[in-house]
C-alpha cells in the first residue's frame, strides 16, 4: 500500500522540524523518517551532549586557574562515569518528546532507513510514501579516511557514550571535534594527543587566536602534531597503534583509543538519491540558490546534508525555514551566511563572525585590524585566564564591523553581541559610545573596536 503526502521529510533535526513545522501549520499533509532516535545530531549526538562534558571542564579549569588564589581544588576531579550518567540524563527524554510534538502538530513520523525507489517515492520499514515534495534534512555522518584500519577509529558519537575514559586518546584531525574532546579528556585525566596533517588546525578561526589556543592546549599536556598525517592504524596488544608522516619521518603513537575528528560529509549516499535522479557531485547534492535539487526539482535540502552553509545548528534551521517559504510560496528566498557566529567550546572557548583578514584582503576591502591581548584585562585577570585576545575588523570608511575574533572567558556570549552590530549596521563609534554594566565581559566589546 502506497501512502501519500504532500511532503516527506527525511530527518528530525533542526532543519527537518523547522521545514516540517510550517508546512504542516499550512495545512499540508506531512511525514518525517528518521533511522535514528528523534531529535538530530545537536540534540542527541553533538552540540548538547557535548556541552555537558565541557561544563565539567570548565569547573575543573576554573578551579586550578585560581588555586591559590583564595579556591582550594584539594581532590577536585571529573568523575567520568557520573559526567556521563549526567550528560544522559540531560538528553534522555528529547526523543520522546520530538516524536510526541511532530504527532501533536499532526505529522505522521516513520522509524527506518529511507531509501528513494523514484523522484519522488521513499521506502522506509516495508512501506511506500509517495510525496509531492522532498525535504533532505538527512545531517552528516563521519567522512571516509582511505586508510588502512579505519574501522578501528571511534566516532564522535561513540565517544560521547564511553562509560570509562581511556588513558592514552589520539584524535586524528585538528577540527572542533578534536580540540573540544581533548580539552575535556586531559582535564579528566587522560594522555591525549591530536594528529592534523595540515600546518594549522581549526582553518576556519583566526591563526592568531589560534596560535594562543594551541599554546593553551599544549601547557594543558596535549601533544598537538602539525603537519602529520595518519596512514594507518593497527591492533596490537598494547591497544591500538597509529602509523602517521611527518614529512620524511614516520610518526608511531600507541593509544587506547582513536577518535575521528577530520571532518563530516553529508549522509546523502545511503538514500539511494540516484534512483531519484538527483545528481551528487563529490558526495554533495548539486543544488540552485533556493536549496532545491537541480536535477530533481521536487526535492529540496537543508541542514548539514545540504552542506553549503556553515554546519552548524542555527543554519540547519534556518535554512529549514527558507525551503520551507521556498515550498509554500515558490521559489523567492536564498540564504545569507554573511553574519553567522561560530564557537569552538574549548576552555577558553575560540569564537568568530564575518570575515577574516585574509578574506578582507582578497576582497579589496580598507580596513583595520585591531588585534589586542586582553589576558592582562580585568576580566580575564579574575578568573585566572592567562590566554585571551581579540582582533576586529572594521571597515575604514563606514566603521561598520567587517568580522570579529574573540578567545577568552564569555566569547562564545561576545560573538552574538558583535554579530547583532555587524546585522543592525552599528558602527565602532556608535559601540565605544554604548553604556554596558560592569564590570562584565559585554563591557570589553567597547574597547576591542
Amino acid at each position: 500500500m502506497t501512502r501519500r503526502f504532500e511532503l516527506v521529510v527525511i530527518g528530525t533535526g533542526a532543519a527537518a522540524s523547522a521545514v516540517a513545522g510550517r508546512c504542516r501549520k499550512a495545512g499540508w499533509s506531512v511525514a518525517v523518517i528518521d533511522e535514528l532516535p528523534f531529535g538530530g545530531t545537536c540534540s542527541l549526538r553533538g552540540c548538547d551532549p557535548k556541552k555537558v562534558l565541557v561544563g565539567g571542564a570548565e569547573a575543573i579549569e576554573g578551579a586550578r586557574r585560581l588555586a591559590g588564589k583564595g579556591v582550594r581544588q584539594d581532590g577536585m576531579h571529573i568523575d567520568w562515569p557520573e559526567l556521563i550518567r549526567f550528560k544522559r540524563s540531560m538528553i534522555a527524554e528529547v526523543p520522546g518528546r520530538k516524536e510526541e510534538g511532530f504527532l501533536r502538530a499532526g505529522i505522521e513520523v516513520f522509524h527506518g532507513h529511507a531509501r528513494f525507489t523514484g523522484p519522488a517515492t521513499i521506502e522506509v520499514a516495508g512501506q511506500l510514501l509517495e510525496a509531492r515534495r522532498v525535504v533532505i534534512a538527512s545531517g552528516a555522518k563521519p567522512a571516509r579516511l582511505g586508510i588502512a584500519g579505519e574501522e578501528l577509529l571511534t566516532t564522535s558519537t561513540q565517544f560521547l557514550e564511553i562509560d570509562d575514559l581511556p588513558r592514552r586518546i589520539v584524535f586524528v584531525g585538528g577540527g572542533f571535534v578534536s580540540f573540544e574532546f581533548a580539552q575535556v579528556a586531559i582535564r579528566a585525566g587522560a594522555q591525549v594527543t591530536i594528529l592534523h596533517r595540515g600546518p594549522r588546525p581549526l582553518h576556519l578561526f583566526d591563526p592568531d587566536l589560534v596560535d594562543r589556543l594551541l599554546e593553551k592546549s599544549r601547557i594543558l599536556g596535549i601533544d598537538v602534531r602539525l603537519q602529520t598525517s595518519v596512514t594507518r592504524i593497527e591492533r596490537a596488544n598494547s591497544g591500538l597503534v597509529v602509523h602517521g608522516r611527518h614529512g620524511d619521518e614516520e610518526v608511531i603513537v600507541e593509544a587506547d583509543m582513536v577518535v575521528h575528528g577530520a571532518g563530516r560529509v553529508p549522509a546523502v549516499e545511503d538514500l539511494d538519491v540516484h534512483a531519484a535522479g538527483i545528481d551528487v557531485t563529490g558526495g554533495r547534492i548539486a543544488l540552485n540558490e533556493y536549496l532545491q535539487s537541480v536535477s530533481n526539482p521536487a526535492v529540496y535540502v537543508a541542514g548539514d546534508a545540504a552542506a553549503v552553509g556553515p554546519a552548524l545548528t542555527p543554519v540547519a534551521g534556518y535554512e529549514g525555514r527558507i525551503v520551507a517559504a521556498n515550498l509554500l510560496e515558490g521559489n523567492r528566498v536564498h540564504a545569507d551566511y554573511s553574519v553567522v557566529p561560530s564557537v569552538a567550546f574549548t576552555v577558553p572557548p575560540l569564537a568568530a563572525v564575518g570575515l577574516t583578514e585574509v578574506a578582507a584582503r582578497q576582497r579589496g576591502l580598507r580596513f583595520r585590524a585591531n588585534l589586542l591581548d586582553t589576558s592582562s584585562w580585568y576580566s580575564s585577570r579574575r578568573v585566572g585566564e592567562t590566554h585571551s585576545g581579540s582582533k576586529v575588523l572594521i571597515d575604514e570608511e563606514s566603521g561598520r564591523i567587517l568580522g570579529a575574533h574573540l578567545l577568552g572567558p564569555s566569547a562564545e556570549e561576545l560573538i552574538n553581541l558583535f554579530a547583532m552590530a555587524m546585522r543592525t549596521g552599528t558602527t565602532s563609534s556608535q559601540i565605544k559610545e554604548m553604556l554596558f554594566a560592569y564590570p562584565s565581559h559585554g563591557s570589553d566589546i567597547a574597547h576591542m573596536v
